[in-house]
């Protein structure tokens, strides 16, 4: 297997920014140390696919409710690749929890984005039994599968990316 990224974590006051999204309440002190404790994706075996994403902190979602979590991690990718975000299947079975993205598209450029390619998770309790969705820190919550692609031979996509989630289809088009 070719070895394609490198998970990194943002910087603290990119973290602290997206943190207070979550949960603006949160004291500083406490927002350093869920940063501190970030844990980076990883494979549980050496046949997985996906790299599990950690819960920065416990997460409770009622049926229905949905939360945007900021994960404090961004990947640097070589050209080429693209990282796919999946909700993990245990959650999904028990839970549908689901990301209100589908499919969550982190391309190679987000790296470099103004928000330094911060990852963030929208997930959904969209339980039918009333369900409570608890997902304890430190738990996986997604999983990211890292996937070769290609381009056409007559593309000449140019732009340099800027902006974060929903930035590259705010272009002018000629």
């Amino acid at each position: 297997m070719e070895k394609a990224a490198k998970f990194e974590k943002v910087s603290f006051g990119q973290f602290a920014e997206g943190w207070k999204k979550f949960d603006p309440e949160a004291s500083a002190e406490t927002v350093k140390e869920i940063y501190d404790n970030l844990k980076m994706p990883k494979r549980a075996t050496a046949g997985s696919a996906g790299y599990d994403f950690f819960a920065p902190a416990d997460i409770t979602l009622l049926p229905q409710e949905e939360a945007l979590i900021p994960t404090g991690i961004r990947v640097k990718m070589k050209k080429g690749y693209v990282l796919m975000l999946f909700p993990r299947s245990s959650l999904g079975f028990k839970y549908r929890m689901q990301l209100n993205n589908t499919v969550g598209i982190i391309d190679s450029d987000y790296y470099h984005a103004d928000n330094e390619g911060h990852i963030f998770c929208k997930i959904t309790n969209d339980s039918k039994e009333g369900k409570t969705l608890s997902i304890r820190q430190s738990d996986g919550m997604v999983q990211g599968i890292f996937l070769a692609f290609g381009i056409t031979e007559d593309d000449a996509a140019e732009e340099k990316r800027t902006g974060g989630f929903g930035s590259t289809d705010k272009r002018k088009t000629e």
